[in-house]
């Protein structure tokens, strides 16, 4: 055993010939970080099954009771129901135009399409308050604050960046030249695409699909502004019930969104990558 980790030490990392040993510190600066950084969220967890009226680490009692209080709470499963269809409904707004997007800019010859690149990406640089607001006015106008409608259209700007990152580098490990032999074979250019373009970069589509989910079913600065009471979403929800009061069901439910989304990002990470 020994012997074979100092072989692994040994062994150069990359064309470097930089062998591992020399990085450990390297590993080591990495992993605390990440520990730092996952230590907080692994907290909530043991505190989601205190038996205490209050937020307490560590529990003195453990229980199910507020996981119990959750699944028969009809204000939050409501509340989970809007997140859930406001996600899937984002999911598919924001996959679609991001696909249309990325292979529009990626195809394209004029010179402005950086400039669009950039514009599309603009909701991810500007801080969310201030599309938060800039929304909010403008659905005011409208009359799509309180529906459902207008919060899957603000969530589909917030995650349309992420698609048509991820579509586009998809794009780049794809030969265009497959698609325009097709083409000159009788092939129209959205039969071409379809049969061709998209099952080979199906994998960065599905994985900007997932990303999609997760910005709308995690968002909560945006929902606070046009969400209603009626239409609110879990977020929102956990977000008003820890500013009026300390409700020890924000952590059971938290600790079950983190497993949804380690499940989404382990799924896209998955199909994200090309098969060998």
């Amino acid at each position: 055993m020994i012997t074979r980790l100092r072989d692994w030490l040994a062994q150069p990392v990359s064309d470097t010939r930089i062998p591992r040993a020399r990085r450990l510190w390297l590993y080591a600066l990495v992993g605390l970080i990440l520990f730092f950084l996952a230590a907080p969220a692994l907290i909530v967890i043991p505190m989601s099954f205190s038996q205490s009226q209050y937020l307490s680490f560590p529990p003195e009692q453990w229980s199910t009771t507020w996981y119990q209080y959750y699944f028969a709470s009809t204000e939050w499963l409501a509340a989970t129901a809007t997140s859930f269809k406001a996600a899937f409904l984002t999911m598919l707004i924001a996959t679609t135009l991001g696909v249309m997007a990325a292979y529009g800019l990626f195809t394209s010859s004029l010179g402005l399409g950086r400039h669009l690149f950039l514009l599309l990406i603009t909701p991810m640089m500007v801080p969310i308050i201030l599309v938060g607001i800039a929304v909010f006015y403008v659905f005011v106008q409208i009359d799509l604050v309180n529906t459902l409608t207008g919060l899957v259209l603000a969530h589909s700007v917030l995650a349309l960046p992420l698609v048509i990152i991820v579509c586009l580098a998809g794009l780049k490990g794809f030969d265009m030249n497959q698609e325009r032999v097709a083409r000159s074979l009788g092939a129209s250019r959205l039969r071409a695409f379809f049969t061709v373009t998209l099952p080979q970069i199906r994998f960065a589509v599905i994985s900007g699909a997932l990303l999609a989910f997760l910005t709308s079913f995690d968002e909560v600065i945006v929902a606070l502004f046009i969400a209603g009471s009626e239409n609110a979403t879990l977020t929102r929800l956990m977000f008003l019930a820890l500013r009026d009061q300390i409700d020890p069901t924000i952590a059971s439910i938290s600790t079950l969104i983190i497993l949804l989304t380690t499940l989404l990002l382990a799924l896209s990470q998955r199909f994200g990558k090309r098969p060998d």
